[in-house]
């Protein structure tokens, strides 16, 4: 019979999720293993960060790698309806009881291999290029049974945390996926060298623009590099029978606010394509298991909340287990406690997104009252304060209402969303002359 090797946690996923628990596991103690499947650094989409994080990325010793790194930071965004190139900035420090004034902006291959990297380091064992085929439960344990480089190996865990994203072994496995059919989106995005970007931190703001049937990114990531995206109704990019790289640059240049930055701009990336991102596990959590970060759902890009619930979830995580390691009479409540909290973070973000693919919240947003303290409660919710403060929720029910209210009657003016086709006509064929 083969040797089962038996850990405190074995985590399927070496993303944010995984590698933040991970690191805060094995500084604890605990005898930990991460199971990758792929080599890093890899590709991945989701560069921007939230304040909120930084807490963690404290905890965990992790500032001064991200500033060797050189990462950007990112001190806030701005949003802009695509009718107009008047936009609304909105800065990390003006959030409601702010305590810190930035982010950071990062190229996910990098940023999660230097996660992967300080998991290691602080002691957790971490297996790439490893698959795990199969998870069975057991009163006492968790086995699994794993593919690695071509052979074949079984480990044993008192309790698993599957961070292996939207294909979730755990979560397929039992059937517990739900896709939000309202939501059924289709990003398509690359990075770009020489896109124009004003002075000073100004410079670092994700940008969002906000059209009739679509959204687009523009998130800087180094000095040089930008990645632009556009996410829209997947049945939208089927109809025009248009490649992605066809449809992606139509896209960008009918966009004028977009069009004028890349006058000079060049693709530095491939295209890449993403769809069936917006779904959610219907339990987070069993006798020995949880899931965290995309595993356990994933809402939409907008508003950069995947990274956020990741790090936010991976910790929560490893928070509990310390815990339930040392006593485990009291798993059950602690587990149940972890599914509500990271199941209320992911429903303050679903109701933010479906107040944004409104016409309406662009709208108010754009037309910002500095009355009742709205903005910087609204900022904070932009910056991931997911927290029981009353004094931000109160707000963003009034928020909330007043995009309903506009949709009934314009409490601030009404926008078309939709391009002016003569200026974005005029900017194409000029960056084409230009490049």
């Amino acid at each position: 019979m083969d040797k089962i090797d038996i850990y405190d946690v074995a985590i399927i996923g070496g993303g944010p999720a995984g590698s933040v628990a991970a690191a805060l596991l094995a500084r604890a103690g605990r005898r930990v293993v991460v199971l990758e499947r792929e080599k890093f650094p890899r590709f991945h989409i989701g560069e921007s960060l939230l304040p909120f994080s930084m807490k963690a990325f404290s905890r965990l010793d992790l500032h001064e790698k991200i500033l060797r790194a050189g990462f950007m930071k990112k001190f806030g965004g701005e949003m802009f309806g695509s009718c107009s190139e008047k936009g609304n900035k909105f800065y990390f420090k003006d959030a409601y009881r702010s305590q810190t004034d930035h982010a950071y902006q990062v190229t996910r291959a990098d940023f999660d291999k230097l996660l992967l990297d300080h998991a290691a380091e602080s002691g957790a064992e971490v297996r790439e290029q490893t698959t795990v085929a199969r998870v069975t439960f057991a009163n006492e344990h968790v086995d699994l049974a794993l593919g690695e480089n071509g052979s074949r190996e079984n480990i044993r865990a008192r309790y698993l945390i599957d961070a292996s994203g939207r294909n979730s072994v755990v979560g397929n496995q039992l059937g517990i996926k739900k896709t939000y059919d309202h939501l059924q989106k289709l990003s398509i995005f690359a990075h770009y060298d020489g896109v124009w970007r004003p002075d000073g931190i100004d410079a670092t703001l994700t940008l969002l623009i906000r059209g009739i049937d679509r959204w687009f990114w523009v998130i800087p990531l180094t000095s040089q590099r930008t990645s632009i995206g556009v996410v829209l109704d997947k049945e939208t990019f089927r109809a025009s029978k248009m490649s992605a790289e066809d449809f992606l640059e139509q896209a960008l240049a009918e966009q004028p606010i977009i069009a004028k930055r890349m006058m000079t701009a060049h693709r530095a990336s491939e295209v890449h394509v993403a769809a069936d991102f917006s779904y959610r596990s219907t339990k987070l959590h069993g006798d020995r298991w949880l899931l965290a970060g995309d595993a356990a759902g994933f809402i939409d890009p907008i508003f950069s909340s995947g990274v956020f619930l990741a790090v936010f979830s991976g910790e929560q995580c490893a928070d509990v287990f310390n815990e339930v390691l040392d006593r485990p009479r009291r798993r059950k409540r602690l587990f149940r406690r972890y599914d509500r909290a990271v199941n209320r973070a992911m429903d303050i973000y679903l109701r933010f997104v479906n107040a944004w693919y409104t016409k309406e919240f662009i709208e108010v947003f754009l037309a910002p009252r500095d009355v009742l303290g709205l903005p910087p409660a609204v900022n904070a919710v932009l910056g991931g304060n997911i927290g029981n403060s009353f004094a931000i929720r109160w707000r963003m029910w009034v928020f909330y209402f007043l995009v309903w209210l506009q949709k009934h009657y314009p409490i601030v003016p009404r926008l078309t969303l939709v391009p002016n086709k003569e200026e974005a006509h005029v900017t194409a064929e000029t960056a084409g002359a230009t490049t």
